[in-house]
């Protein structure tokens, strides 16, 4: 993945004059509808089952629905603005999908955010026809966090790289974890920095030579799902550019949970990285290494030839067709299981064991915007709302002659 040089054209071309900003949506929206007390998106939701209390449609639309006049599609949610990404950088599939999943929530476009930090990823907020922020350098986090808590009926979705969010945004991406803000982060994970033209990264694998590490990298990489668990992620879960349809159930159930929906994505840097996730994306290895798990499921793979099974603390992968073993001897999946999901993440880069992509993890607990918006409504049923002069005024104050 790597920033397109301006004079190779890609993608569409934008419709607006040179130097001419983009139209701002029109004033005065409808904005979200707040869930009664007690509502919210619960943490096992079967798939596709969308949030409860969905926002209406805009004032004369239409509901959203297969052959609904004026329903919303993809085409609504997709900018005019070129898309700037390198031919066949996995980046196109996943903003794709976005789009065409976005008409499906129920959500108007003049309350969708979209918020990114620094790198090729971070181009996403263009090319979305919503809200967004192009922000800083491993912040988007804290700007994310800050448009949730103060207006908690906004859907922000934060869009991040392995680079920005886990080298510079460590720091920031450990805390919004633990907070647990209704937001939507999608991590594209590609292992390399490639806007800045092919250095290794924080997930980049030992030994990995690249512009930065000419005799190969000696640190150990990052394990995202791991990273996130350990900083007590509420949701957690995987995909690949790759797989669209499985991309975009993850992205629906992340969206449809309350509180922070982390989604990391396999997705392929042609340019500096290219086929660093081939062996699970592709036809022909990836029913034997690459397991898609659900909750209440056996763990079986390989077109159901293999299973894993719980040996003490560790998986093992076992023949489903020697006569030994069967599908009831596999470990059935339970995503509310800290310690299962765990023991799965740590299933990285194994040689043995096919790499798993699902919901790790799902455990419901209150929102940190949700515990805000409670704690300042007391305050002023307490206190009263005051006034900002009065609060610059108080206290000790002097005057500069």
């Amino acid at each position: 993945m790597s920033e397109n040089d301006a004079n190779k054209p890609q993608g569409r071309k934008p419709t607006l004059p040179p130097g001419a900003a983009k139209p701002t949506l029109p004033p005065g929206a409808g904005k979200k509808p707040t869930l009664p007390p007690g509502a919210g998106k619960a943490p096992t939701l079967p798939p596709g089952m969308k949030k409860p209390g969905g926002p209406a449609m805009p004032p004369g639309m239409p509901p959203a629905g297969p052959g609904g006049d004026g329903a919303p599609s993809r085409a609504d949610f997709a900018s005019d603005q070129d898309v700037r990404w390198c031919p066949g950088c996995g980046d196109y599939a996943i903003l794709a999908t976005v789009q065409r999943l976005m008409p499906e929530l129920g959500v108007p476009r003049e309350n969708v955010v979209f918020i990114s930090g620094i790198g090729c990823s971070s181009r996403f907020p263009y090319y979305m026809n919503t809200y967004g922020m192009h922000s800083i350098h491993g912040r988007a986090p804290t700007i994310a966090t800050g448009i949730k808590t103060s207006r908690p009926d906004l859907d922000v979705w934060m869009i991040t790289g392995d680079g920005d969010s886990l080298s510079i945004g460590g720091n920031h991406i450990i805390h919004i974890m633990r907070r647990n803000v209704d937001l939507q982060i999608i991590m594209f994970n590609n292992q390399i920095y490639g806007l800045t033209k092919g250095q290794y990264s924080p997930t980049s694998e030992v030994g990995k030579i690249t512009k930065s590490t000419p005799f190969g990298s000696i640190d150990h990489p990052f394990n995202p799902i791991a990273l996130v668990l350990g900083a007590d992620a509420s949701f957690a879960a995987r995909t690949m550019d790759r797989d669209p349809k499985h991309m975009k159930e993850i992205l629906r159930q992340a969206h449809d949970f309350n509180g922070t929906g982390f989604v990391e994505v396999y997705q392929n840097c042609n340019i500096f990285n290219d086929g660093a996730f081939f062996s699970f994306t592709e036809k022909a290895t990836k029913s034997d290494k690459a397991i898609f798990f659900e909750h209440g499921q056996p763990l079986v793979y390989a077109d159901g030839k293999k299973g894993l099974r719980l040996n003490g603390f560790h998986l093992e992968a076992i023949d489903l067709e020697g006569g030994n073993w069967g599908v009831d001897d596999c470990l059935v999946y339970d995503e509310t299981s800290l310690e299962l999901a765990t023991i799965l993440a740590r299933v990285y880069w194994h040689d043995e064991l096919p790499q798993p992509f699902g919901v790790f993890y799902r455990q419901a607990r209150p929102t940190y915007d949700e515990q805000v918006g409670r704690q300042v409504q007391a305050v002023i049923e307490r206190s009263g709302k005051g006034s900002l002069a009065d609060l610059l005024a108080e206290g000790d104050t002097w005057v500069v002659g």
